[in-house]
């Protein structure tokens, strides 16, 4: 998808991303939308933080609560650069986040439409709405440069 044609809150992501690369920090980047407006956003930052919890969902995610001063996220939409892994994807459900739109598969990390499925499970506790393929081709590329680099 042209770069024009990309919703704000996912430019928004990419750019987060790109910050995280450059930080060298694996690039993904996410925003949290409430009524429109980007309330929080956050990046991978588990190397700087030294938190392996510090994936870029969970840092937004994160900041939208305490912005909200609530827990639950209901309303608020989740915009990733990266398919959520299991641990975001619980974090997701759990924070009863309404829509989650996301760019790049991760067939072997993802945990979303690959791998558990996390948010498909029966007993999983709120289920968002699913937009996939949301800039998927600057997401991807962005990852794909970030380790090439490192290989």
């Amino acid at each position: 998808m042209p770069q024009f044609l990309l919703p704000e809150p996912m430019r928004a992501a990419l750019n987060l991303a790109k910050a995280a690369g450059d930080a060298g920090e694996v690039p993904v980047g996410a925003v949290v939308v409430k009524d429109g407006v980007i309330i929080a956003e956050g990046h991978n930052r588990p190397r700087e933080s030294r938190d392996p919890t510090a994936h870029a969902e969970i840092v937004a995610i994160r900041a939208a609560a305490a912005k909200l001063g609530n827990e639950r996220l209901d309303g608020c939409d989740l915009y990733v650069t990266l398919e959520p892994c299991a641990m975001c994807a619980g974090a997701i459900a759990h924070a009863r986040i309404a829509r989650l739109y996301y760019g790049a598969d991760d067939p072997k990390g993802g945990a979303v439409v690959h791998g558990p499925r996390v948010l498909s499970q029966p007993t999983i506790h709120h289920r968002p709405d699913i937009y996939d393929g949301i800039g998927a081709g600057e997401a991807a590329d962005l990852l794909r440069t970030f380790f090439a680099a490192r290989r």
